[in-house]
């Protein structure tokens, strides 16, 4: 048995053929629909990408009680689990989160690994003159990454200098180094096609079009002040991306082919969530209520045991699941604090999986949906209060600072942490904006709105989803100031 996991990052749902997509030019992705099941419901569940991926180790929810961080001492590891029960596991990544202070413990966790430079002002290249940089439509200044994307640029001029084909390159190096063992786990993680859009020219011709602006390939986190000409030339090169990845999806394709993989060899196409390229007038994620252009992603897993292609299923999924159907594949039983559901049985058949989901940033608006409706409750006032527990005080790309540290409590272990007390630390919502919460809460119908353009003024259908969104966050230990934060301490 073996299993191979390609995900991108900021892969939009709405721009995949597989998803009603005409316009972009993504055949694998087509062709990656009819060899395996597509899901029509999987959605995001913490978010941004470093709480996404703990979701991927641990099979639970991040976000209620903490941001951004690294896998804690006490939580299980998917990819560890694997190997200490006779499983390889490879990671081949150009996601540079990885290494940076908040994001450290997750590469170290699969038994071997390797990682391509240049994503996105990468601290990569090293050079004290300022770089060249062109008029740009949005530009950041003297941003620290902005700067080093552009210090960076010039270092991967040919295709095969970027990061993307990199790390397909090594993850099919390993493909065929082993196709003839049994018993590893493959995970090709890239970073694209998250901005910066940066592509060859090959792929921007497949979307030809006039446009005399200023550099664009990078969008702010922020509403939309751009020019429709802007808007629309931004979205073509986050198109010419797109086609990059899929390029390279075509190769894994390719080799499942020639290696005869799928025989015995799972695969899952997954993101850890979407992006705003101008829809309800903004940018990127993490500064609006969460949509679906964010909240609402693509799946697509082929299981050799079923053997079912070309389905598609209507069941609620989320990150937590992948981690649960990994470990089912191989025989490997499930922690007890896992709350992913194995998805064997979904593929096989659309068995059920669960009536609702939650989802949502730390400190953000806690979202919950029953497929149809998608209900986003906001902060009742100032956001607060908000705590962080971890053992591990890290935020992004920097450790937990004197002046934050001289103020926290020693919070009672919860299930989850094995016994483990935890430092309760005030937060904030690092990566989410107020403006997220500025609309209130708000409730949709995506049968009738599946755009999301009117929200509902339905006060019995509210109370169904208030209700069960409170069930799922007592599913999840979640901490008691999170109902005060909201407004449901009552």
């Amino acid at each position: 048995m073996r299993a191979v996991m390609v995900m991108f990052d900021s892969l939009n749902r709405r721009m995949l053929p597989p998803y009603g997509c005409d316009w972009t030019h993504a055949p694998n992705f087509a062709r990656l629909a009819e060899r395996t099941v597509t899901f029509d419901n999987c959605y995001v569940g913490s978010m941004p990408c470093m709480p996404a991926r703990r979701e991927l180790h641990t099979g639970r929810y991040n976000f209620l009680h903490r941001s951004w961080g690294p896998i804690e001492p006490f939580d299980n590891s998917m990819p560890q689990i694997l190997r200490e029960n006779g499983v390889y596991t490879h990671l081949s990544t150009d996601h540079y989160h990885y290494f940076e202070d908040g994001g450290a413990t997750y590469h170290n966790r699969y038994t071997t690994w390797d990682f391509h430079r240049g994503q996105e002002g990468d601290p990569w290249i090293g050079q004290v003159k300022q770089p060249e940089i062109p008029p740009t439509v949005a530009g950041r200044g003297e941003h620290p990454r902005w700067r080093q994307d552009w210090v960076n640029r010039p270092f991967m001029r040919r295709e095969e200098e970027q990061p993307q084909p990199q790390t397909f390159a090594a993850g099919v190096d390993f493909i065929r180094r082993n196709a003839g063992e049994q018993d590893w786990f493959l995970q090709i993680e890239t970073f694209d096609p998250h901005e910066p859009f940066f592509s060859q020219q090959h792929y921007k011709d497949l979307y030809p079009h006039e446009y005399s602006g200023k550099h664009f390939d990078w969008p702010p986190y922020r509403q939309v002040e751009e020019s429709d000409e802007e808007v629309e030339h931004g979205r073509l090169q986050y198109a010419a991306l797109l086609s990059m990845c899929d390029h390279y999806m075509g190769q894994i394709l390719n080799l499942f082919d020639d290696l005869k993989l799928w025989d015995d060899t799972m695969l899952i196409v997954c993101t850890d969530h979407g992006f705003f390229l101008g829809e309800h007038d903004w940018w990127a994620k993490n500064n609006m209520p969460l949509w679906s252009e964010v909240a609402h992603t693509p799946l697509f897993i082929w299981d050799p045991r079923s053997r079912v292609a070309g389905e598609r299923r209507q069941q609620l999924t989320q990150m937590i699941d992948f981690p649960a159907t990994l470990l089912d594949f191989f025989g490997v039983d499930l922690p007890a604090e896992m709350q992913g559901i194995p998805l064997g049985g979904t593929i096989a058949d659309d068995a059920p999986t669960r009536e609702a989901l939650r989802f949502g940033y730390h400190g953000g608006p806690v979202n919950v949906t029953d497929g149809r409706y998608v209900y986003m409750r906001a902060a009742a006032g100032d956001n607060t209060p908000l705590y962080e527990y971890t053992v591990m005080p890290t935020h992004m790309n920097k450790l937990f600072d004197a002046g934050e540290l001289p103020v926290w409590d020693k919070a009672e272990p919860f299930a989850f942490t094995k016994n483990c007390p935890v430092m309760k630390i005030p937060g904030r919502a690092a990566h989410v904006a107020p403006t997220a919460h500025a609309l209130g809460n708000l409730l949709y119908d995506l049968q009738s709105d599946p755009a999301q353009e009117n929200a509902l003024a339905d006060p019995a259908q509210e109370q169904r989803m208030v209700e069960l969104l409170v069930r799922l966050m007592k599913e999840s230990e979640a901490p008691r100031e999170q109902y005060q934060r909201l407004g449901l301490d009552g």
